[in-house]
């Protein structure tokens, strides 16, 4: 059989970061080699982007150590910190007389090992505990009530009998006639109606005046020429 080779480091990666490899790595070169208290701290006050994202990747691999391996975090160093450049987006942006410029948008893997002092063993992963089965629950036993309510529901009901319309009052409704209504006075509009209505006086026209100032003319007479 084969012998099973022990394990020195915990390691975590990150994939297709959206950050340029070169910018990445000058971050990473800072913390390779140093203990995790001291990487963190160089991380939480570099004003780079990037060390945003080496600082998840570095949380990630001390976690793993802690719950899968029952280490210790603070214990532990950086054995190694690698970034890899990861596939390009090519987009384009307008330029002048129609040409067009290239914009590439590079992405990059980020990979964080880290080990014990002196290079120990790392412990074989903690056993996962085993599922838990749902308890299958019990069925209930059918009470006495559900019995009575089946019985009752299948007994047939008993048909009401046909309710006896009173002959008697059909009889008097229908001998009884209905009362009429008193028709309406119309004295007071028909003698409206008949008044009729007075006619205006003639208006007189207005003589006119003969004025005194003016002479009266008589119409000349036409002479025959002898």
């Amino acid at each position: 059989m084969a012998a099973v080779e022990e394990r020195t480091f915990v390691r975590a990666e990150a994939r297709y970061v959206r950050t340029a490899p070169r910018k990445a790595q000058l971050v990473a070169e800072q913390i390779r080699g140093r203990t995790v208290p001291e990487a963190r701290t160089i991380l939480a006050f570099m004003t780079r982007d990037a060390a945003r994202d080496v600082e998840k990747v570095l949380t990630s691999a001390v976690a793993n150590a802690e719950a899968n391996h029952g280490l210790d975090g603070d214990e532990l160093y950086v054995l190694t910190a690698t970034v890899g450049s990861g596939p390009t987006l090519k987009r384009w942006r307008a330029r002048a007389r129609g040409r067009v410029a290239r914009i590439k948008k590079r992405t990059c893997h980020i990979t964080i090992a880290l080990a014990l002092p002196e290079e120990q063993a790392i412990p074989a992963p903690l056993p996962k505990p085993a599922p838990v089965a749902a308890p299958v629950p019990e069925p209930e036993p059918e009470p006495e009530l559900e019995a009575e309510a089946v019985e009752e529901e299948e007994a047939p009901k008993p048909k009401r009998a046909p309710r006896e319309k009173a002959a008697d009052t059909a009889e008097t409704a229908e001998e009884k006639p209905k009362p009429k209504r008193a028709p309406r006075k119309k004295a007071e509009t028909a003698e409206a109606e008949e008044k009729p209505k007075p006619k205006r006086a003639p208006r007189k026209k207005a003589e006119p005046k003969a004025s005194a100032d003016k002479p009266k003319t008589t119409p000349k007479k036409k002479t025959e020429d002898s």
